[in-house]
């Protein structure tokens, strides 16, 4: 199963994706949603989306609602430095926010996992 690492720092990038492969997940890194969206349309085979949420030129949360504007639903968790509740609030639709915390590397699997599964 390949998830889309969307995240302007690469090593942030690097971190999210070692916690989603020691789960067992493959996954690609962009480094900004214009080159998320060229992967998205390169490989059929991704099932999921996690994106920063602030990256220039197009947020995470802008990202997402160019997706669901295409017609495309796959799952798509957020991750952020501040308060994920304020985000959800502002944008309900989300599949997930996380707080890019020590808690990550339990709470992304788990969520990834339940969203997969739904």
């Amino acid at each position: 199963m390949t998830i889309l690492v969307v995240d302007d720092d690469l090593l942030a990038a690097e971190m999210t994706s070692a916690i989603l492969e020691a789960s067992g997940y493959q996954t690609l890194i962009a480094e900004n949603a214009i080159e998320g969206m060229e992967l998205l349309n390169q490989h059929t085979d991704i099932l999921l989306v996690v994106s920063d949420l602030n990256m220039p030129l197009v947020s995470g949360v802008d990202f997402f609602h160019e997706l669901r504007a295409q017609g495309n639903q796959l799952p798509f968790v957020v991750l952020t430095g501040d308060h994920a509740g304020s985000l959800l609030e502002s944008a309900p639709d989300l599949d997930a926010c996380l707080t890019k915390d020590f808690d990550l590397t339990d709470r992304l699997p788990r969520v990834v996992g339940k969203l997969l599964q739904s």
